[in-house]
């Protein structure tokens, strides 16, 4: 491929949070899309190389484990949606995870249920934010400024509300790295 241009995200690494009830399209679209542009993409759960299923099926291996993991080594973090972020939320690590991007500026991205990992981590205070409207009333009470919209980006905070969002989503991730 010599003489051909760098990929958007050649050098840029993502860590998604992965676990039995994930949204499929939520994990599978970004990780994908994200891979194409050019970027690593590892997903972690509870067990390293474990493979956990989502909502409607579709499984997906983890790369490794989420304790211990060294925040400094990624330059964003996809929080995707299903019913997995409601467990996920508990886990102090998990928490911490979130709150180390966001304190580093670091991309946060969210999709749908996701924003669920952000709130409990407790980052959205002023955030202008979007998720699945069942969020709604979670994101307000935790101080986040809600917009009914496709894609929102507030600094390094990108949000999403659903997998028909997913497009806009991941050119909003992808434009991020390329300005």
């Amino acid at each position: 491929m010599s003489g051909q241009p760098a990929l958007p995200l050649s050098n840029r690494s993502f860590l998604c949070f992965v676990g039995d009830d994930y949204e499929d399209l939520e994990v599978w679209y970004p990780k994908l899309r994200l891979i194409e542009a050019g970027a690593q993409f590892i997903c972690a759960g509870h067990e390293a190389d474990h493979v956990y299923h989502g909502k409607h099926g579709y499984p997906c291996r983890s790369d490794i484990a989420i304790h211990g993991i060294d925040t400094s080594f990624y330059d964003g973090l996809i929080c995707a949606g299903g019913w997995m972020p409601d467990k996920l939320r508990r886990d102090q690590e998990v928490l911490r995870i979130v709150r180390e991007f966001a304190e580093a500026d670091k991309v946060v991205a969210a999709v749908c249920h996701g924003g669920w990992m952000p709130i409990s981590a407790k980052v959205y205070q002023g955030i202008k934010v979007t998720g699945s409207p069942g969020i709604k009333d979670d994101l307000i009470n935790a101080g986040a400024i809600f917009e009914d919209a496709s894609v929102v980006i507030d600094r390094h905070f990108i949000s999403s509300r659903r997998p028909d969002d997913l497009p806009d989503f991941c050119r909003a991730i992808i434009q991020h790295f390329a300005s």
